[in-house]
């Protein structure tokens, strides 16, 4: 409960619920998922809450503005008409549990698993291209100073000095940030943007009904494209790769839906800017969640496993940009994955062995657990899978041992797509570490079919 003990979360919870006119809060139960902020589901009376808060108040230092500020983004929104849960208080320091806001719970899931196989999802994805243009329907002014606008190039810049703080050896997120040094867009008239629009953020409830959204904490003011973009990642997409405007439908459904009530056109080359821009920005994301756990600020284990997600992002990132190399390059030959060669152990039980005994052992606890707990017993699993894979391969250095100096030949433009083996090279070494970080990647599958042939 990061800086809060069980009886401090309730007392308090009882103190914000007192002031808002409340009930005393009953039942109250952590909830699954949730990379960033914590959230529990209570009861106060007849009515159902959730209680969003940092983990930490260290948590939100150096944020670009807190949760009383958040709030009021999505109260804006919510007089704009879209389907935005109802804020009904903002935690102060005087109800000593951090960080936070409470805000009424809306029906419906937010399981992309769930809402993907709902039978009606064309009708889903229309309603939610209605709320994101009711959201791009906000201007400066309509929200708090603190609500800033992105300036693309500083943001670039920003995220090429996070990729330095991480090492610098990445070529594909360099060959990703070169690319959107060199096709930076020009400002166009700012719009609210959510930030973190897409599947996992979305509440639905079948055959087809959108019925919230979710987690606002990244909201600035930009390029409408950008939210039209991130939504459309391979990453989340989840297992319906195959429908590409938000694992729902056709890009063409949703531009249509959207430009019909934002009385815009959908700009299809800044599209792909942000969807690049964005891809390496989770990239760098990913990244960062192994940086936030050696600190101590937060050693939840789900933030180690994230952070072995970066290379889905390379891998995808690589897919978008290698339409620029010359056709020549792109059919280059990749070798096969050289992971298909896996040692067979003979005599005493080797550390792979060892990992997956344990993980077999976690599994037998699954039904002892709920909730949060048995979502972190997925989570563990996921990161003994990882060791273990990488443990029994025949290829174990996964990145390039010039990582470094390749991404600085990048970023200078030294070296491009148009050179020989770059590109296969990178596709090998990408293949390899999503082989060993996320075998069940459905881009994977995808990739190997477009690079080996493989059916």
């Amino acid at each position: 409960m990061g800086d809060a003990t069980p009886d401090q979360l309730i007392e308090g919870l009882a103190r914000v619920c007192s002031r808002a006119g409340l009930s005393s809060p009953e039942g109250l139960t952590r909830l699954t998922g949730g990379a960033t902020m914590e959230s529990w589901r209570f009861a106060a009376g007849d009515s159902t809450f959730v209680l969003r808060r940092a983990p930490s108040l260290a948590f939100m230092e150096g944020r670009p503005y807190g949760h009383d500020v958040e709030a009021a983004v999505i109260e804006a929104a919510r007089a704009r008409g879209v389907t935005a849960p109802e804020v009904v208080a903002v935690l102060v320091p005087e109800d000593g549990i951090g960080s936070g806001f409470v805000m009424r719970a809306l029906p419906g899931t937010p399981n992309p698993k769930e809402i993907l196989e709902f039978e009606e999802p064309v009708a889903l994805l229309k309603q939610a291209a209605r709320d994101l243009a009711r959201i791009h329907s906000i201007r400066p002014g309509d929200v708090p100073e603190a609500v800033s606008v992105m300036d693309y190039r500083t943001a670039i810049a920003d995220l090429r000095q996070q990729f330095e703080e991480a090492g610098g050896d990445r070529p594909i997120i360099a060959l990703g940030l070169k690319w959107m040094e060199d096709n930076c867009p020009d400002p166009c008239e700012p719009v609210l943007i959510h930030g973190d629009y897409r599947m996992g953020n979305l509440l639905a409830e079948g055959p087809g009904r959108l019925t919230g959204v979710l987690d606002w904490e990244l909201a600035h003011f930009g390029d409408r494209h950008e939210d039209l973009a991130f939504g459309c990642m391979a990453v989340w997409r989840f297992h319906r790769y195959d429908r590409h405007a938000l694992g729902l439908g056709s890009l063409e459904d949703y531009f249509a839906a959207y430009e019909a009530e934002a009385g815009v056109s959908v700009d299809r080359e800044r599209f792909r800017y942000w969807l690049i821009h964005r891809t390496v920005w989770w990239a760098l994301g990913c990244l960062k969640m192994a940086k936030i756990w050696r600190s101590g600020e937060d050693r939840m284990l789900e933030r180690v496993v994230i952070s072995r997600r970066t290379s889905e992002q390379e891998l995808d990132l690589l897919l978008l940009l290698e339409s620029d190399a010359p056709r020549a390059r792109r059919r280059g030959w990749v070798p096969a994955s050289l992971t298909d060669q896996l040692f067979e152990p003979k005599g005493e039980a080797t550390s792979a062995e060892i990992v997956v005994a344990v993980s077999e052992w976690l599994a037998t606890l699954k039904d002892k657990l709920s909730g949060h707990d048995r979502f972190q017993l997925a989570v563990a699993r996921n990161a003994l899978g990882i060791v273990e894979r990488v443990s029994r391969s025949a290829y174990v250095e996964l990145l390039p041992d010039d990582g470094d100096e390749l991404s600085r030949q990048i970023l200078s433009g030294e070296k491009t797509l148009a050179d020989t083996y770059l590109l296969q090279d990178l596709r090998f070494s990408v293949l390899e570490c999503v082989r060993a970080d996320s075998p069940k990647y459905p881009a994977l599958a995808v990739a190997r079919k477009k690079w080996l042939g493989e059916e």
